[in-house]
């Protein structure tokens, strides 16, 4: 006992820990996530690899929901802007017509949390859900977009969709995080769509989207792509994913690989595809090791000195 004593306070005294996190000397990918129904937050993971992720925090939340009548903080995207700040939007409720907002300058400290009524201006509006955020260089401009369903405004093609939602992709733009554009159509397959992510490919931007059809079920995750980051988006290419039901993609390159993470939600489990060329993929679900109970988010990267200062501070 008195050994054991001895050793942590020699730790103590060098400034470790018996369970200090080391600090990295390269970039490292995080990914925010909500768990259960959104009312406790944003949780954080980490990893080197893309494949093994530890929570960070000890999986408690990093940011509290604070706004809209529900107080959710569900499906959480972050990234690093221009501006050298990380920029968050959210689903605050499950039938809205806003979106949450929040900015921090190092992922612990946040900005007061702002609802963004994106679709006030639709009277027929039910939700906003799964918001994500990109840059624009080019434009200097960032891109909000999520998924509404507007009651009456496209044909219902699939009649058994769960509370007959009939989702479409939706927009709004922003330079300075304070005026915004109105909201704007952004992709319309010709059936119910929800979840899309965006990334950069060579000159090209390529969306993943989940195709929400019951009848004859989809409920997985597709392709389009568009030279502009605002589209239009071409025809939806086939699945990816496999014979299960699959949501909430979210897609790195990592080494030169591409990854997409989704959700396989009645399987109560995280799934994983590689491809080199967006085009071939291959099931690495096996190698995945992702938190327990882990929920719809967004996979980025940092670099070592942003990871440092956020192991420094909690």
């Amino acid at each position: 006992m008195a050994k054991n004593i001895l050793v942590i306070l020699l730790l103590i005294l060098t400034g470790l820990t018996p369970h200090a996190q080391p600090k990295a000397t390269h970039d490292v990918y995080l990914f925010g996530y909500f768990k259960g129904g959104g009312t406790d937050g944003l949780h954080l993971a980490y990893s080197y690899d893309g494949l093994k992720w530890e929570t960070l925090k000890n999986d408690s939340s990093f940011l509290q929901p604070a706004v809209a009548k529900d107080k959710l903080m569900r499906d959480p995207c972050i990234m690093k802007g221009a501006d050298g700040l990380y920029h968050m939007v959210w689903t605050v409720s499950w039938n809205d017509k806003g979106i949450g907002y929040a900015s921090s300058p190092d992922l612990v400290h946040w900005s007061e949390q702002q609802f963004l009524p994106v679709m006030a201006h639709e009277p027929q509006a039910r939700n906003c859900w799964a918001p994500e955020i990109n840059y624009d260089a080019g434009s200097k401009t960032y891109i909000i977009y999520w998924a509404t369903t507007i009651t009456g405004r496209f044909p219902l093609v699939d009649t058994t969709a769960e509370a007959k939602y009939n989702h479409r992709l939706y927009y709004v733009t922003t330079k300075d995080f304070k005026t915004y554009s109105q909201a704007q159509l952004l992709y319309e397959p010709g059936y119910n769509v929800i979840d899309a992510t965006i990334v950069s490919d060579k000159k090209q931007f390529v969306m993943f989207f989940k195709d929400e059809t019951r009848t004859p079920v989809q409920k997985n995750i597709k392709l389009a792509y568009a030279n502009k980051l605002t589209g239009p988006y071409n025809k939806p290419e086939k699945a990816i994913t496999g014979n299960y039901w699959a949501e909430g993609p979210t897609a790195i390159q990592i080494k030169g690989k591409w990854i997409v993470y989704f959700d396989r939600y009645r399987d109560h489990r995280y799934g994983a595809l590689t491809s080199d060329d967006l085009k071939t993929w291959t099931d690495i679900s096996d190698q995945l090791s992702l938190p327990q109970g882990i929920r719809h988010g967004t996979v980025f990267k940092v670099t070592a000195t942003d990871f440092n200062k956020l192991i420094a501070s909690i």
